[in-house]
């Protein structure tokens, strides 16, 4: 039933979209008509309860898909051109480039507006509400995170912010290996995994409470210490100039860090500035050498090497894909 659920809601958002052709749940493409504009979309049923959408087209008219009688579900999507405003009975809300969402439907219907004219290339895996529990289940059988909790009195829940870097190099890979045809079906599946263990690592398992190990006025001065190392992360100061700026000794301040952000003082600040150093990549503006001076590395080579270890890919592969794409 709650596989069933889920296509329902695709087939009635293609039907909707394109309505001259036959809708499946089946691997299939869709190649949008003359009239309507050009471009295409590609389905696919990874798993019976899931679906992934690579949408890679433009519209000739502005066009509002009205969906009806929809199923509960949840929408893990990527922006990665053009946009796609979403109302239901919340305020509307709009998935702009660059932009992940993860989103919770437990709505009657919807509406999904697109503009003329303007190209949209977007990737969206959706799943049943029963296999967003089944992943979001411990080892021991407990579930902490619940779609009905989630959502509360509400019909419609999103989350969204800026696509992860790590994950935006899963969903290049993932496009680029679909665009081809050159992805098996394993290698889909633990890609598509992966990005919903980052989106629900960042979205809701990260989200912690206040310590109970510090008290208010500690957490405030780590806090802070958190703001400086990241905005002087070309010249940080040291641990101990650190501690001093902010009222805390050094130990506190290393086990407090690493209890609120999961990570050391400095491997805190090495995230951020590859983080920092592949945004600049992707703007096009710096070469690889410029990028890792601005971050605060001295060595290019030392910078290639934390990039690469914590990316999966060279820098300057990433910028010549990025000029490859815009040329």
């Amino acid at each position: 039933m709650h596989a069933a659920a889920i296509h329902y809601n695709f087939n009635h958002f293609f039907t909707q979209l394109e309505p001259h052709t036959q809708h499946e749940a089946s691997s299939q493409r869709i190649q949008l008509q003359p009239s309507a504009g050009a471009g295409m979309l590609q389905r696919l049923q990874p798993r019976p309860d899931m679906e992934l959408v690579l949408s890679d087209f433009h519209l000739t008219e502005g066009k509002t898909v009205e969906l009806k009688s929809l199923k509960p579900m949840v929408e893990l999507g990527y922006c990665l051109q053009g946009s796609r405003t979403t109302s239901l009975s919340n305020p509307r809300q709009q998935i702009m480039p660059g932009q992940w969402s993860l989103q919770l439907i437990n709505a009657e219907s919807a509406q999904l507006e697109f503009d003329a004219g303007l190209p949209v290339k977007m990737l969206g895996i959706g799943m049943s509400v029963a296999a967003f529990h089944h992943f979001l289940t411990d080892t021991a059988g407990g579930r902490t995170i619940d779609f009905n909790k989630l959502l509360g009195s509400k019909t419609y829940r999103i989350f969204q912010e800026k696509v992860d870097p790590g994950a935006a190099i899963i969903l290049q890979r993932l496009i680029d290996g679909l665009q081809t045809g050159e992805v098996h079906r394993i290698e889909l599946e633990c890609r598509m995994l992966e990005l919903l263990l980052l989106a629900f690592r960042s979205f809701l398992l990260d989200v912690k409470e206040s310590s109970p190990m510090l008290t208010k006025d500690e957490q405030a001065r780590i806090e802070m210490a958190r703001t400086i190392i990241t905005e002087r992360m070309e010249e940080p100061p040291s641990l101990l100039q650190l501690s001093r700026l902010v009222g805390l000794n050094d130990f506190k301040l290393k086990v407090g860090f690493k209890e609120m952000y999961g990570n050391t003082v400095f491997g805190y600040l090495r995230e951020k500035r590859l983080e920092r150093a592949w945004l600049l990549l992707q703007e096009g503006r710096l070469n690889v050498s410029e990028a890792a001076f601005a971050i605060g590395y001295s060595n290019p080579s030392h910078f290639a090497e934390a990039f690469r270890k914590q990316y999966g890919v060279n820098p300057g592969a990433l910028l010549r894909q990025r000029s490859g794409i815009l040329s």
